[in-house]
């Protein structure tokens, strides 16, 4: 059956050619709009009909019940739920008194489109009323990269054929009905509508509505106002109730004549803050909005793009449908964290409610080391707020009787919110990879500030956590046992190689650092004692490995394990933790998303070439997928030990999660994680960069459907361009404000000195894989990009 083609394949946008409502709930996550701060979903200007309607501010939750069948002694009592607050882009629309609506009369023409390098939703609709009118109405939204608080929206109504009435009613909607029942009956009493009316006000062209969380106490304020240009008589006026405000324009148009409205709005949220205090910020930031007015409002998103497109683009030519994919990756990936100021990103963004708004440990894995490399302050700024929740994690870690910090699984405030304990309790490793990610941004930025000032605390926290849970055995080995790593399908196992080597990396760390800071160490009552035994734990840790089969068990003894059943497991029976009982994956070799193979790339130096090869074979025969985190880890071990075209394909599946809805989730929000990795999955997997112990490196390797790949990085203030070919790698360096200056790097094991004074090429070297390319479980094996032609202009099938 031919299905109808929906997006565009083109580099700097992505367009959507007419509107499918089946595909309806993916387009509002892909078509989101945020800042860090703020996030709107890619709803309709008319606000119905929609799938999921969403407009979030980073941290504000309301509190909800836990329930337990069974409770058990450090269970987290309640968990915390991201909260549909305010929608402001609500612009409802009658002509003649006939609503504007795109299941009735007929539309004619309907294209949205996402601008990459813009930083905007443009829409335009052409629309045949059931009584004859026709009317082209173009919109632009925008949610400000350089003003947190701020959104606005450019909105034209103008006649195509003859004259109508027109009424544009722009509001404010608080407490919206979400789709989907809640089975809990006390987590849907309190989601409902969780905003309390505090106070509204509606005067001239704008309205304010203020709101409190029934249960987390959290205050908001949304605000409107307009600049409303048309006929000389149009009307405007506006009021405000408990939960709606409306400004409504009313005139007559001409065919020539347009009605335009430009929608400024603010928003503000506060735990503190008095009613007058948010009032008078959304107030301010209104002003401030109108000060700047719409262009201005457009220069300056466009100038903060062309800043980061500078330094965060990556150029792939000879598969468009990657090219355009990675930078809509990379998108996503700075509105999650442009505006952030000490607030975390989530594992969706901002762009739905989507594991309720929780972030998680990828975090620190998967986005923190791409925004460390394209936007380091973004990077910093979600450092800062794990350090802001350090005394609740030292909280959580003598609940559970252990020194140090125990930080959360997931969380929004800091608390630990996920009521599955193997995984909330046992999964320990993100104390490491928020070390990690510690180390990674101040070797990357030389920021011997926040080193001092954050990195310490948090690198001394979490090395006191593995000291105290592990142990040293009678012949001296240290052991960490009991974990849950990160494949959820093997949990509760002792010695997983990721945790161990990740701890290994965070002892050593701490123990560096304050040497480097002796004050810090003073003021946390670090001793030397403290250090010599962070410093032996590191050395003496456990990392299993399985003589006869020459690979490492993922955790202790589970080459030992019974084999899964892959050919008699349907297509239809995945993800496994959907259709079979937790025990039964628990006990099998079968891995979720990757694991051991995340350690072959972030703890590579740990490992011989022949080990990785030999690793990496092994556990494509039982990994499946069933997360989306895995494809990109695959694609840069894959990559290294010399599969390229098997790269290749888990980069296709890695950047185009979202857009092919390849979890069956892309409704409820993007998998920022999944999207970091296009970035990684590209630079680190076939440019080959690493940059162990602060040390950069590149091996960079393409396959056949690739051309040429291009991107740039940030590294201690300069700009590094890396250019590859299939036989030559091309260098290039750019110091700060255009002085002079120099990089040492290494290229294949060579070690390379760059200048600003000229590019430096480099030959590639063959590829000489250790090993056959390996299979994966029946039926789970990525879609072959050697098979798919892409070019610019074409289109795609998104539905289902």
């Amino acid at each position: 059956m031919n299905r109808p083609q929906v997006y565009a394949i083109e580099p700097w946008q992505l367009r959507e050619t007419h509107l499918d409502l089946r595909l309806q709930a993916r387009s509002e996550s892909l078509f989101s709009l945020s800042n860090g701060h703020l996030g709107m979903r890619g709803n309709l200007d008319e606000g119905y009909p929609h799938a999921l309607p969403g407009t979030y501010l980073n941290s504000f939750y309301e509190l909800r019940p836990l329930p337990y069948a069974e409770g058990g002694y450090g269970y987290p009592e309640s968990g915390q739920t991201i909260v549909n607050v305010t929608d402001g882009k609500v612009i409802r629309l009658l002509v003649d008194d006939e609503p504007f609506d795109v299941r009735d009369g007929r539309l004619l023409r309907h294209e949205r489109v996402l601008d990459l390098r813009d930083g905007v939703l443009r829409r335009e609709v052409e629309w045949r009323s059931p009584a004859g009118s026709v009317i082209r109405v173009r919109s632009t939204r925008l949610v400000s990269l350089t003003h947190p608080s701020t959104a606005a929206i450019a909105y034209e109504v103008e006649p195509v054929d003859a004259p109508v009435r027109v009424i544009v009613q722009s509001e404010l909607v608080a407490n919206e009905e979400l789709p989907g029942p809640l089975r809990d009956p006390r987590v849907s009493a309190v989601l409902r509508a969780p905003l309390v009316p505090e106070l509204s006000r509606g005067d001239g062209t704008g309205a304010l509505l203020m709101h409190v969380t029934r249960e987390s106490g959290l205050h908001l304020a949304a605000a409107m106002d307009h600049i409303v240009t048309g006929p000389p008589e149009l009307r405007c006026t506006s009021e405000a109730h408990e939960d709606l405000a409306r400004t409504t324009v009313v005139c007559r148009l001409a065919p020539g004549q347009r009605l335009r409205l430009v929608k400024l709005l603010a928003y503000s949220w506060s735990e503190r803050r008095s009613r007058a205090a948010l009032r008078d910020r959304v107030a301010a930031a209104l002003a401030g909005a109108r000060y700047e007015g719409w262009d201005g409002l457009l220069r300056a998103q466009r100038a903060t793009l062309d800043t980061f497109w500078d330094s965060a683009d990556v150029e792939v030519d000879g598969d468009a449908e990657v090219q355009q994919a990675v930078r809509l990756a990379l998108f996503h990936v700075l509105q999650a964290g442009a505006q952030s100021h000490g607030r975390p990103i989530a594992a969706k963004g901002l762009t739905g409610p989507g594991y309720d708004g929780h972030v998680f440990w990828d975090t620190e894995r998967f986005v923190l080391p791409v925004l460390t490399a394209i936007r380091p302050e973004a990077a910093e700024q979600a450092l800062r707020w794990r350090h802001s929740t350090l005394g609740l994690a030292r909280e959580r870690a003598a609940t559970l009787g252990w020194a140090g910090a125990a930080f959360p699984w997931r969380t929004i405030r800091g608390q630990e919110c996920s009521g599955y304990w193997p995984a909330g309790t046992a999964a320990l490793h993100v104390g490491a990879d928020i070390a990690d990610a510690v180390v990674r941004y101040v070797d990357a930025t030389a920021d011997t500030v926040f080193e001092r000032d954050v990195g310490v605390d948090l690198l001394v926290e979490t090395a006191r956590l593995w000291a105290s849970f592990g142990h040293h055995d009678r012949d001296g080995a240290f052991h960490l046992d009991g974990v849950t790593g990160p494949d959820e399908y093997t949990a509760i196992a002792d010695d997983n190689v990721y945790t161990n080597l990740m701890a290994r990396r965070n002892l050593t760390a701490a123990a560096d650092a304050v040497e480097r800071h002796p004050d810090r160490a003073d003021a946390l009552g670090v001793s030397d004692t403290e250090i010599t035994a962070w410093r032996a734990a590191a050395a003496a840790m456990s990392i299993p490995y399985d003589d006869q089969l020459g690979v490492h068990p993922q955790v202790h003894g589970f080459t030992l394990r019974r084999e899964w059943d892959f050919g008699g497991t349907r297509p239809d029976e995945y993800p496994l933790l959907l259709h079979f009982p937790y025990l039964d994956l628990y006990r099998s070799q079968v891995v979720k998303q990757a694991d051991l193979v995340l350690a072959l790339h972030w703890c590579g130096d740990a490992f011989s070439p022949g080990e990785k090869a030999r690793d990496f074979a092994y556990y494509e025969q039982r990994t499946v997928r069933d997360s989306s985190l895995s494809a990109c880890a695959q694609a840069v071990v894959a990559a290294e030990v010399g599969h390229l075209e098997l790269a290749h394909d888990y980069i296709g599946e890695a950047v185009l999660t979202d857009l092919y809805d390849l979890h069956r989730n892309t409704r409820d929000g993007l998998h920022i994680a999944s999207l970091a990795g296009a970035w990684l999955s590209l630079v680190a997997g076939l440019g080959g960069m690493r940059d162990h112990h602060g040390v950069l490196s590149f091996a960079p390797r393409l396959p056949r459907g690739i051309e040429r790949l291009a991107f740039s990085l940030l590294w201690r203030g300069l700009r590094l361009r890396v250019t590859i070919r299939p036989h030559e790698a091309v260098y290039s360096l750019r110091g700060a404000d255009g002085g002079d200056a120099k990089l040492e790097l290494w290229h294949h094991g060579t070690p390379l000195l760059l200048t600003t004074d000229a590019a430096v090429s480099r030959p590639i070297p063959p590829v000489v894989p250790l090993t056959p390319e390996p299979s994966q479980p029946a039926g789970r094996g990525p879609v072959r990009r050697r098979t798919i032609t892409t070019r610019p202009g074409a289109t795609r099938d998104l539905r289902p």
